[in-house]
């Protein structure tokens, strides 16, 4: 069963399918080639964005993420200073030192290469590599898939047959469950809150303090993005020409930090979720949450309601825990990829988690806390991902800030109710994969459709 650290990665942006996902499919391929003594012969290497991304891999800095991969930075790591200057000298001098070794012939404008004709017939997000050797001998050639937040596959995973006890064939945990249903009865059988099984769930990984470092590592890396985001000023990267409006906004609320409190809410969320995003769409280090796309939620309801006393990790860890429960569960019975879902698939889902956390930081039961979520997602079904010049500024920015209120609301209406919920959070999630495999590709993240054709690049 995958981890909930598994939803939470650290990476840089402006997406976790087409930056850290590249990235991270790049990396695996170096490595394959340096595993298989394929580095001595190697000459030169090509790599072929198909599906979304080709369409929107320019503005998401797919071939920047390619190159970093190919030169051996991983997305947890990298700092972000001397791979820029790695990269530029690879454009440079078209040589390409393959994880810091052999230097290989290697042109990004003409060796990565946007295919916009082959249709992926396993996810959208498929990148093709090739390895070649003395007079175009091939060495090596894979087919990877970026399937969202920052995870990938191999042809081989994808292609491996459905089974029923496919959460058994994993790592084996105290608790495994791969619906909302079997959750809400383990917890009952237990007494337990969702953040308890799930913790438990998580020492079969590693120790419980390990696991408690980690999130709290998590925690550190959200509210530093927060914090650059609210004081770095200036115009977002790419075409656009998009004004950061974090800085102003917060620069407003700390002059009157208690005007008018009960509308102010609103304006905290928004101006923490933006902060994230702006930072996210300048490629700062932001954590998956579920995605990059969707990285501003998560953090503004744990900033705004969880940290205000920091010498008390439990009430965020508790957050994390039940957010990425939820998580898990999307993971598992839809997809949280832009490029199969749409927007639902990751600001939906990110609004749905945070629901469910927060519910459960004020003092939900676990059936409150899936009504919560349900809430949230219920009412982000059908939310398409149009981004306008294939950049991560809009509507995603603004996208966040609004999946934060909504968050909060949809945790308030849950743990307010006094009957059973009508839907169930199982219901919802099985509604948005249904919805995700009915949209057309063109409103699913590849700046074909919606806000991408009707708003005008100035």
């Amino acid at each position: 069963m995958p981890s909930v650290l598994d939803v939470f990665r650290v990476g840089i942006g402006p997406s976790s399918s087409h930056t850290v996902g590249p990235m991270r499919i790049a990396k695996r391929f170096a490595d394959t080639l340096h595993d298989g003594g394929h580095i001595p012969a190697l000459e030169h290497l090509k790599v072929r964005l198909q599906g979304s991304l080709a369409f929107t891999g320019e503005g998401h800095a797919t071939p920047l993420a390619v190159i970093y991969g190919l030169l051996g930075y991983c997305p947890e790591t990298i700092d972000i200073r001397g791979a820029q200057g790695a990269h530029d000298h690879v454009c440079s001098s078209k040589k390409l030192p393959i994880l810091g070794l052999r230097k290989i012939d290697f042109d990004p404008a003409r060796d990565i290469i946007f295919d916009f004709e082959t249709v992926p017939e396993l996810h959208p997000n498929a990148m093709e590599l090739i390895g070649f050797g003395s007079g175009e001998r091939i060495l090596i050639k894979e087919t990877y898939f970026s399937t969202g937040g920052g995870f990938i596959a191999t042809r081989q995973q994808l292609e491996a047959p459905a089974c029923n006890d496919l959460i058994n064939t994993g790592m084996k945990v105290a608790h495994p469950f791969s619906s909302a249903r079997e959750l809400l009865e383990i917890c009952d059988e237990h007494g337990s809150s969702i953040a308890q099984i799930v913790a438990a769930n998580e020492d079969e990984f590693r120790a419980r303090e390990v696991t408690n470092e980690m999130l709290d590592r998590v925690i550190k890396v959200m509210m530093g993005s927060i914090d650059r985001g609210l004081v770095t000023q200036g115009l977002l990267p790419g075409s656009l020409k998009v004004q950061r409006r974090a800085p102003s906004l917060w620069n407003k609320l700390a002059a009157q930090p208690n005007s008018n409190e009960r509308e102010q809410i609103f304006d905290w969320l928004n101006v923490y979720a933006m902060a994230v995003n702006e930072e996210n769409a300048s490629g700062g280090q932001v954590v998956t949450a579920p995605t990059n796309g969707a990285a501003g939620i998560i953090p503004a309801i744990l900033r705004h309601y969880c940290l205000n006393d920091h010498k008390d990790p439990r009430p965020a860890r508790e957050f994390l825990l039940t957010a990425g429960g939820i998580g898990l569960l999307y993971k598992q019975r839809a997809s949280i990829s832009g490029a199969e879902m749409g927007c639902q698939g990751e600001v939906g889902v990110a609004c749905s988690m945070a629901a469910g956390g927060l519910a459960a930081v004020w003092g939900a039961t676990p059936v409150q806390v899936t009504s919560a979520a349900e809430i949230a997602m219920e009412h982000n079904l059908g939310l398409t991902c149009d981004p306008v010049a294939g950049l991560v500024q809009i509507p995603c920015i603004e996208r966040n800030a609004i999946g934060a209120v909504k968050a909060a609301n949809a945790a308030r209406l849950a743990i307010n109710r006094s009957d059973l919920p009508s839907v169930s959070l199982d219901q919802v999630i099985e509604t948005m994969r249904q919805t995700g495999l009915d949209m057309s590709s063109k409103y699913k993240e590849t700046s074909q459709g919606g806000l991408a054709v009707n708003v005008v690049e100035c």
